[in-house]
């Protein structure tokens, strides 16, 4: 399975993995946050080789301060607000609004790509203000926006957001 995986998903023209294998080319070509799960789960089916270039390029694409986006903005589908009417609203649900609960996915796969606790409790940092003066208190919202100042949309008060950034809190611990 795991020769199978890298050999079908691996882009090996961008450097990231492939959101999907059949359909659409220019579908398959969209950088997305699901293969950060690539590295992240305790047995990753991605070669440890590629893991530097996986968690690169969603650092670099798709990490915000509340969490990764579900496309790069470079993409021409890529809508950076969740707001307005119910089809604006379900149109930008996976075409670049942050997922919070994502951030804990990305801590894990970064830690086994750089190993350095201090830093990756950075990408926490900014979860305490969103508590503290924009969201519910005690609780972080389900989803954001794409850009500054990252609105908190959707449930105001998401148990797995909440969750994954204090698993990631306790993970980054010294």
């Amino acid at each position: 399975m795991k020769d199978s995986f890298n050999k079908r998903f691996w882009n090996a023209e961008q450097g990231w993995l492939h959101d999907i294998i059949e359909g659409d080319p220019q579908d398959m070509k969209k950088l997305r946050p699901n293969q950060i799960f690539a590295v992240s789960l305790p047995h990753p089916v991605l070669e440890p080789g590629r893991w530097p270039t996986v968690v690169g390029v969603v650092e670099r694409e798709l990490l915000t301060p509340f969490g990764l986006r579900t496309l790069s903005p470079q993409d021409p589908d890529y809508r950076p607000n969740y707001s307005g009417d119910i089809r604006s609203r379900d149109a930008a649900y996976h075409q670049g609004t942050v997922w919070a609960w994502l951030i804990g996915p990305f801590i894990d796969a970064w830690l086994k790509v750089h190993g350095d606790k201090a830093r990756a409790r950075r990408f926490l940092a900014s979860f305490a203000s969103h508590d503290n003066e924009e969201g519910c208190v005690g609780s972080i919202s389900e989803i954001f926006d794409a850009e500054p100042p990252y609105t908190g949309r959707g449930c105001v008060a998401q148990a797995w957001s909440l969750a994954e950034v204090l698993r990631s809190w306790v993970k980054t611990a010294d």
